[in-house]
């Protein structure tokens, strides 16, 4: 009797699926969310997923590791993994792949990463379960990881604790968790979502690498500029139906779908032209930050400046949009603009009053006026309640006291970020990480705030629901005369919505002015890196045509 086979043979994909169903619950509550998928991925080869949230693209991926879910049914009419049959997998199989033949890429680093132990001891657990390395051997090679993904100051990042990380070095931990056991195939589900341009360009670079190597790299990404830069095949996904699949060339340059053509459609600057951005209106300004200088002090005593004497306005209806690279200050800046903490020196002021510098209980009252679209909304949610109770519960601090009102106004702010009222009943973990950043969105307008403090308020979204997101959010300028702190790393949006840049490095601001001006002429060489470091289609096919 032959040996069962443990490989593929040279000409065999490492991944090969024919009609793959996934279905989850059972009878009136069942949700199919996968419908007659296939798809085949060999060494060497990256194959794109595209397609709205909701479309099935996470959970086709979570199959392959057998990690689709307690209440999941997987089917197929082939689901072959490095030549084995999975469909025959056994708690035991699936153990021995993951992690060491297959690695993963989760899109929510907060959800993906353990709470409780450092960074270091989380890259580690996969060099030491598969016996990568001597464990004497395993700190090392963490500090290497670490480094091949950009992460900086390695050796003291390895000892933080997820909560202490921002999400672009949250984000770059995890690929560096999925790396350490150097699988045969890399499943990255939004890899480079919360990260800005010039570490999203090592990203891909090192992913470009792993394929050149040999690596099959399954890519799921809303960015179409990252997926012509990595995909050799895209398969394009809606319903839990594949649509439309072929060469990423040919998909993205001549696409067949409808669909296909509204993805395309929908891309910041590579459609129609949009409105443009909203200008202030004038007026008082509603935001005054005069001088902020934030520090922090270090694991071993050093103070490390975090903001070092910004200055600023924002007036109604103007959007000024915040970039740099993680680390420059952006969020340190927003948290103290949010009155979430208090600068070291200077002030901020709100509506002509101060803001910093007061009391908790002085702030309260006004805080109906400036509202959050989080980063990371599944940490901003109690995991315990429903859609209809965390929308709720803004609305009822905003007087709105029925609870019959309360619903029908949830279900009003749901249908203008593209959910309904379906969701409703809903807990945060039963939602995409697209669907949350929507509920995350809905709840901040709920209030009717004069200021919104958006970090990343798009970065998780599917370009069709971030083009809606952001109409939304236009239509509220114009109509409420609402002013916006855009941070985000996507250059393209803020070029789309923002009026003004403000460009930062090592907690300065290193340039700002009109949008056009600075982004068409920059002056100083961190805006200049940015912009060079943004993927896009023309230079995508480049690096496409240099892989062939």
């Amino acid at each position: 009797m032959s040996a069962p086979r443990t490989g593929p043979s040279p000409d065999e994909p490492l991944i090969d699926v024919v009609d793959l169903d996934v279905r989850f619950g059972e009878g009136t509550t069942r949700v199919q969310a996968v419908r007659g998928a296939s798809l085949r991925l060999s060494a060497g080869r990256c194959l794109a997923l595209v397609g709205e949230s909701g479309s099935g693209k996470s959970a086709l991926a979570r199959s392959l590791l057998g990690l689709a879910g307690p209440t999941a049914t997987v089917g197929a009419g082939r689901l072959s993994l490095f030549g084995r049959d999975a469909l025959a997998f056994g708690p035991r199989d699936w153990r021995a792949l993951r992690g060491r033949r297959i690695g993963l890429v989760a899109q929510d680093a907060l959800v993906a990463l353990d709470p409780l132990r450092p960074i270091g001891k989380e890259i580690a657990e996969p060099l030491l379960v598969h016996r990568v390395v001597p464990r004497h051997q395993a700190a090392d090679r963490v500090i290497d990881l670490l480094e091949r993904v950009g992460v900086p100051e390695p050796v003291e990042r390895a000892r933080s604790h997820v909560h202490q990380l921002s999400g672009g070095l949250r984000q770059r931990a995890l690929i560096a968790s999925a790396l350490a056991a150097q699988p045969g195939v890399l499943i990255a589900d939004e890899p480079t979502t919360a990260l800005d341009a010039s570490v999203q360009a090592r990203i891909l670079d090192l992913l470009g690498e792993l394929t050149k190597a040999g690596t099959g790299l399954l890519l799921i990404s809303h960015d179409l500029a990252v997926v012509e830069a990595l995909a050799d095949e895209v398969a394009v996904m809606r319903g839990g139906r594949i649509v439309e699949q072929g060469p990423v060339r040919d998909v993205l340059d001549r696409p067949r779908h409808a669909y296909t053509r509204a993805l395309l459609d929908a891309v910041p600057g590579g459609g129609p032209p949009g409105a443009a951005p909203p200008a202030a209106t004038g007026g008082a300004p509603i935001l005054e930050v005069t001088d902020v200088v934030k520090e922090f002090r270090g694991p071993r005593g050093a103070r490390r400046t975090a903001v070092a004497g910004v200055s600023f306005t924002l007036r109604p209806g103007e959007t000024l949009g915040l970039v740099g690279e993680s680390g420059s200050g952006k969020s340190t800046l927003a948290r103290m603009v949010l009155g979430l903490l208090s600068p070291d020196s200077g002030d901020v002021r709100l509506d002509g009053a101060a803001w910093s510098g007061v009391s908790e209980r002085e702030r309260r009252p006004r805080r109906r006026a400036l509202q959050l679209v989080p980063q990371d909304p599944l940490s901003a949610f109690d995991p315990r309640w429903s859609v209809a109770r965390i929308v709720g519960e803004a609305l009822q601090t905003a007087g709105v006291h029925s609870r019959q009102e309360r619903r029908e106004e949830t279900v009003r702010l749901l249908e203008q970020v593209g959910l309904s009222a379906e969701h409703l009943d809903r807990r945060p973990l039963a939602l995409s990480g697209g669907q949350r950043q929507r509920v995350a969105v809905a709840r901040a307008l709920a209030p009717r705030p004069r200021l919104l403090v958006c970090d990343e308020p798009v970065s998780a979204l599917d370009v069709s629901v971030q083009a809606q997101v952001l109409g939304v959010l236009r239509e509220l300028q114009e109509s409420l005369d609402l002013a916006m702190l855009f941070i985000s790393h996507d250059l393209a949006v803020v070029r789309e919505v923002c009026a003004r840049v403000m460009v930062m490095k090592d907690g300065r601001v290193v340039e700002s002015g009109p949008v056009e001006e600075v982004f068409s002429a920059p002056r100083d060489a961190c805006t200049r890196a940015l912009l060079e470091a943004v993927p896009r289609r023309a230079h995508a096919r480049h690096a496409a045509e240099e892989r062939l």
